[in-house]
């Protein structure tokens, strides 16, 4: 997985998975943080860790930038949170242009309140043709209390 911590130097790791699109050789991922022990790669590579979660609290993004257009028929996303009860949000959006506009595709909001709602499961199946970029933005807690956002998976096809 290529990856870019926004603001810091580029790291390469490599993986693929089978039956979803293999992301560790079709983009590139920039973060706006991550924890050490929850390193991105493990919400994009099954197998590879518990998921991804953000070094500080607040408001993050996650923006896959593909090397090649790429036709989208589905987008799983799933999200966990153990401890906290808070409110989430998270935007979907994507562009055709590399990033010079995109359209909003999913803005949804959903409650984890522990122990009993613990986890998100989104699965979209869409039709999306020449897609250059795919962000995903977390609000981990809509009231501005001091979350860390977290993504257990996101899966394309």
């Amino acid at each position: 997985m290529r990856k870019r911590i926004i603001g810091n130097s580029t790291r390469e790791i490599a993986a693929a998975e089978p039956g979803w699109l293999d992301l560790d050789r079709l983009a590139q991922v920039e973060i706006t943080s991550e924890e050490a022990d929850y390193p991105i790669e493990s919400a994009l590579i099954p197998g590879t860790g518990l998921g991804w979660r953000a070094a500080q609290p607040g408001e993050q993004m996650i923006r896959l930038l593909f090397d090649e257009p790429l036709n989208l028929k589905r987008i799983h996303l799933m999200f966990h949170e153990g401890e906290q009860e808070r409110t989430q949000e998270f935007v979907l959006r994507w562009s055709p242009d590399r990033g010079q506009s995109y359209r909003e595709m999913v803005r949804q909001q959903y409650n984890f309140s522990p122990p009993g709602a613990t986890r998100e499961v989104e699965d979209y199946e869409i039709n999306l043709d020449g897609v250059t970029v795919l962000e995903l933005k977390i609000v981990p807690d809509i009231s501005g209390g001091r979350a860390q956002a977290s993504l257990a998976q996101l899966r394309l096809a």
